[in-house]
């Protein structure tokens, strides 16, 4: 199976400096998931059992290269949740970008919900980049779970319809 990708950008970043930083960094990102190699690494550690950490390792050592630091502390600090962390944090000149990388619990535990509170409530964060799988089977028959790859999409699109803007400025949903 490919890689799928969605974004979300609220309308009046659309045109700035900031975005067109964001989006080639996404593009980048885009990119190694594209490759044969990546993909093989994504295909054997999607499978029923495993957790999200299984997928992270096969983005951790790109996202690093790239300047992402692993489990960002001090980010919440102001709030009663401090001890959240982001997977990966990236600082940007004024704001950051927030990786998060779900597995099982993307939708049925609604943790992309989750990754997009936790984006809105950082101080030095306003862009998510979301990893789901396309296709969820969560045991040894193979059966298919669920789509977490479009419930996510349907999800999250409502938060950028102008009428729902949080402070999440856009939003990157890779489905692997």
């Amino acid at each position: 199976m490919g890689i799928e990708r969605k974004f979300f950008i609220q309308k009046q970043y659309e045109q700035s400096e900031e975005w067109k930083q964001v989006k080639d960094i996404a593009d980048s990102l885009h990119d190694y998931l594209l490759m044969a190699s990546t993909q093989k690494e994504l295909n054997e550690n999607n499978i029923p059992g495993a957790g999200s950490q299984m997928i992270e390792k096969v983005i951790t050592p790109f996202a690093e290269s790239i300047g992402f630091s692993s489990q960002k502390n001090d980010l919440f600090k102001e709030y009663k949740v401090s001890k959240l962390r982001p997977d990966y944090y990236l600082e940007l000149s004024e704001t950051g970008i927030i990786i998060e990388v779900e597995r099982g619990q993307t939708t049925q535990n609604n943790a992309a919900l989750k990754d997009l509170w936790k984006t809105h409530i950082c101080d030095e964060a306003d862009h998510l980049f979301l990893f789901v799988p396309v296709i969820l089977k969560q045991n040894a028959t193979g059966r298919v779970q669920g789509r977490p790859f479009n419930e996510t999409v349907n999800r999250l699109s409502t938060f950028f319809e102008e009428r729902n803007y949080t402070n999440v400025r856009s939003v990157f949903i890779f489905g692997y």
